[in-house]
């Protein structure tokens, strides 16, 4: 549901919607950044858009994506790759780096966040370019909370406006920082404490029009999520809420994307205004699930008796295959790949001319930390090639990397992995000749289905999100395939890996991992099915 100003045209009105392709799906149906990828930050510097993303526990942290026309989107990096930015290995599941503002001021990129699981206070990197390197990270203390933004006035001063978690003092705060050095120059005060639903949080300040524009999410980023806008004619307040609140909410409607909130409101070049969101596409039966985490949509803006209002038809796109293929040619991996709770260094021992050396390592829960991708659609199939002839009983306790952990033993194996969490997951693992599905959900690990023994020296272990054959949202398929033939070794219900299962703020990725020692990887492939 869209709410709108009195004033403003209804948005179901056919006569009024833009014309679009046949074979085209508005973007707020369909996102333009799909997969985990939540509380999207956008700004535009001349004809260039530039979006952040949060990325919790995963490293290289804050996935960065770049669009001339706000619909096509490239990732060019990761703002957060080094030590001295994020440790990812202090952050458990869901925690990590939380939602980024992504701003430019006087020819620089800044963007705050906030590491729940390092030392405090607000994190705060900056560029001149944002393909990087970005700076090292400088922590603004004090401010205790989430979801910081960062606006300036006229005067250079710079606000940073975030959701406090003190008990004496939540809702919308405020400080005046020194971004040169994170001192704190005046605050934190309280501004906003929203339209009165549960958890006023991701704050955005804009000034438009002789008005400063707070923008903020409510509801909790569950099925009641929503969007409210407050106005003042100053950055401090006091903020007068506007009347047509929320001013964008799916909650208790039938649309086909739930959980709409966390906006960032953007002007384009010619004047217009546009705004990115997340939400998820739960699918099955009652309570419906969702796989992917939450993904950033996108909508126009209209303003109407000074009041931003949505207009969820303003954009729409053809279909876009996400499939890809990695076949590790090269020194440097894309920066789609991603490890939870480590580096990808320590992950990956070798790389280059067609292969891929992995390394066994374990997260702080004790799990294996997988070399992953997001899964960006609802129907899709992984797939890697592996040296058969390397998993075996074979290799020397010595291969194995200092600073990773070994089983014990001297076997050696290889996994396929689709992970929501360290407690939930399902993988095909290929060890000492024998390709066998193992699933664990919240404390219970077991294999299941078949095992295939493997005869060829190369196989490929693939892992299929296909049709529901249960009241879930997919079903996932683990395979193995010998000379260009499947062979289904388990096929699970998908709920298992679900949000509504596992919580949590996190979505699927699929990878690969070493088991007990060195594992080699010579191929992987996504396709995309829709």
């Amino acid at each position: 549901m869209t709410t709108t100003a009195p004033t403003a045209a209804p948005l179901s009105d056919q006569e009024t919607a833009p014309r679009r392709p046949v074979d085209a799906t508005l973007t707020s149906v369909q996102p333009v950044v799909p997969g985990f990828h939540p509380d999207p930050s956008v700004c535009r510097v001349g004809d260039d858009y530039y979006l952040a993303c949060s990325s919790f526990e995963y490293s290289p942290g804050v996935p960065l994506w770049h669009s001339t026309d706000l619909l096509t989107w490239d990732l060019v990096g990761n703002v957060l790759e080094r030590a001295d930015q994020f440790t990812a290995a202090t952050a458990g599941a869901s925690q990590g780096v939380y939602a980024p503002t992504l701003r430019h001021h006087d020819g620089r990129f800044w963007l705050v966040t906030t590491d729940v699981s390092g030392g405090g206070g607000q994190l705060l990197v900056s560029t001149e370019d944002p393909r990087g390197p970005w700076s090292s990270a400088t922590r603004i203390p004090g401010l205790v909370g989430i979801d910081p933004d960062l606006a300036w006035s006229a005067d250079g001063t710079c606000y940073v406006t975030y959701c406090s978690t003190t008990a004496d003092a939540p809702g919308i705060t405020q400080a005046r920082v020194d971004l040169t050095s994170g001192e704190v120059l005046d605050g934190p005060r309280r501004i906003w404490q929203g339209s009165g639903l549960a958890h006023p949080e991701a704050p955005h300040l804009y000034e438009h029009d002789g008005w400063w524009y707070l923008v903020i999410a409510e509801g909790g980023t569950e099925r009641g999520h929503t969007v409210a806008v407050a106005r003042s004619t100053s950055p401090e307040g006091p903020f007068e809420p506007a009347p047509h609140n929320p001013m964008l909410t799916h909650r208790s409607t039938a649309h086909p994307v739930q959980n709409t909130g966390h906006a960032d409101l953007v002007e384009l070049a010619d004047g217009s205004w546009a705004v990115v969101y997340l939400g998820v596409r739960p699918a099955g039966t009652t309570p419906l699930f969702h796989v992917n985490g939450r993904e950033t949509f996108l909508a126009g803006i209209d303003w109407a008796d000074g009041w931003p209002v949505v207009d969820e038809h303003r954009f729409s796109q053809a279909p876009v295959d996400r499939s890809f293929v990695e076949e590790f040619d090269g020194p440097r991996l894309h920066p789609r790949w991603v490890v939870p709770s480590a580096s990808v260094d320590e992950v990956v021992r070798e790389q280059g001319q067609g292969r891929l050396v992995l390394a066994p390592v374990q997260s702080p829960s004790g799990d294996a930390s997988i070399l992953a991708a997001r899964t960006a659609g609802l129907r899709w199939r992984a797939e890697t090639d592996v040296d058969a002839a390397a998993t075996s009983d074979t290799a020397p306790e010595s291969a194995v990397p200092s600073g990773t952990v070994s089983s014990g033993t001297t076997s050696s194996g290889v996994a396929l992995r689709v992970r929501l969490d360290d407690a939930h997951w399902c993988e095909v693992m290929l060890e000492a000749g024998v390709a066998r599905a193992v699933v664990r959900i919240g404390p219970l690990e077991s294999q299941v289905g078949t095992e295939v023994a493997v005869g060829a020296r190369r196989v490929t272990l693939v892992v299929e999100a296909a049709e529901p054959t249960h009241a879930g949202p997919d079903d996932l398929r683990l395979l193995v395939s010998q000379d260009g033939t499947d062979t289904e070794l388990a096929r699970v219900d998908g709920r298992y890996l679900s949000t509504e299962v596992a919580g949590g703020f996190t979505g699927r990725v699929v990878g690969v991992r070493a088991v007990g020692g060195p594992a080699v990887v010579h191929a992987f492939r996504y396709v995309d099915r829709g």
